[in-house]
């Protein structure tokens, strides 16, 4: 099996993305869409400027106009676009492998199936439905809800991950990749010792 590949979400500066390097991440998200971790547009050009290739940006949206989309690409060109809202199918599609579609679980994961098939193109990202937030809270669901897709084809799975319990997640669902965002943070900050764990905890599973 491949390494499993780790994203750090909401990345507002550089120097959050240089943590994220040096604890050993695959990609960094930069939320394009209404957040306590919404970036700038300048904050996202400096990091484009200095960034190496040894990590890969995300830019994450929440049903936007496609203007929007054009507008980050132009910012951010080579970055996977994952879409968290409720965008459509067509919409989506239009971005081909390029495109991440979050997919918010409920308590029964009722649908599940259904709705990861309207996006076959795209790498599904499974979050927590929790109220009308569109992720980002910390939350976890029921792994187990997962595992039938993970099968099939590449998921990563979001939502109340922390260096405590993601290998647990790892082991179990197998999924292509994770997402962390609060679980890697304290008091809204980006805490490079959590993050070095969260990394050295999946790389062990």
């Amino acid at each position: 099996m491949a390494e499993t590949w780790i994203k750090f979400c909401g990345c507002t500066a550089w120097e959050d993305v240089e943590l994220a390097i040096a604890a050993g991440a695959d990609a960094f998200g930069m939320i394009f869409a209404p957040s306590p971790r919404r970036i700038a547009p300048a904050a996202a050009g400096e990091i484009m400027r200095r960034l190496p290739a040894s990590i890969e940006p995300v830019a994450v949206f929440v049903n936007p106009a496609r203007g929007e989309v054009e507008d980050v690409r132009a910012l951010v060109p080579n970055a996977l676009l994952q879409f968290s809202g409720n965008e459509s199918a067509q919409f989506v599609a239009g971005y081909g492998e390029r495109a991440i579609k979050a997919i918010h679980v409920g308590e029964t994961a009722s649908g599940l199936g259904e709705a990861a098939g309207l996006y076959p193109y795209a790498l599904l990202l499974l979050d927590t439905r929790h109220g009308e937030l569109a992720g980002g809270t910390g939350h976890g669901f029921a792994w187990e809800h997962a595992v039938a897709l993970t099968g099939q084809r590449r998921v990563v799975i979001a939502g109340g991950l922390t260096p405590e319990n993601v290998a647990d997640c790892v082991r179990h669902v197998r999924p292509f990749g994770v997402d962390v965002r609060s679980g890697i943070e304290t008091n809204g900050q980006k805490d490079p010792a959590k993050m070095r764990a969260f990394v050295r905890a999946v790389r062990g599973a």
